[in-house]
């Protein structure tokens, strides 16, 4: 599983690092939704999303860099409140106005032979 999302950059020039923070910062709940499809199947969500590293970039268009996440388990019925501080390397590419970020790869398990 490698999840993918897509924000838009306000110009089309290509954004410098000072840019690109100011745009993780407004788009802070859709980072949250974005890095919680990881963890669905867990029942927990993603909150409280920050930039974790300096952004690098390995060439004018693509690079990475960490987020730093609350992660939140929640189950009423089960009485279960837990929230730790994760992080996640995300990796990025800018076409034309649009930033596409992708997150972690995550090998889904195959069935077992019987």
């Amino acid at each position: 599983m490698q999840e993918t999302w897509t924000l838009t950059l306000p110009s089309s020039e290509k954004p410098t690092s000072e840019e690109l923070k100011q745009v993780l910062t407004e788009n802070e709940k859709d980072l949250g939704i974005f890095l919680s499809y990881y963890y669905k199947k867990d029942g927990a969500l993603a909150e409280k999303v920050n930039l974790g590293s300096e952004i690098n970039f390995k060439d004018e268009s693509s690079g990475d860099f960490e987020l730093e996440f609350d992660l939140i388990h929640y189950n009423a019925c089960l009485a279960i409140h837990d929230q730790k501080r994760d992080q996640m390397k995300i990796t990025f590419e800018i076409e034309n106005d649009k930033l596409n970020l992708k997150g972690a790869y995550w090998p889904e398990r195959e069935m077992d032979e019987i």
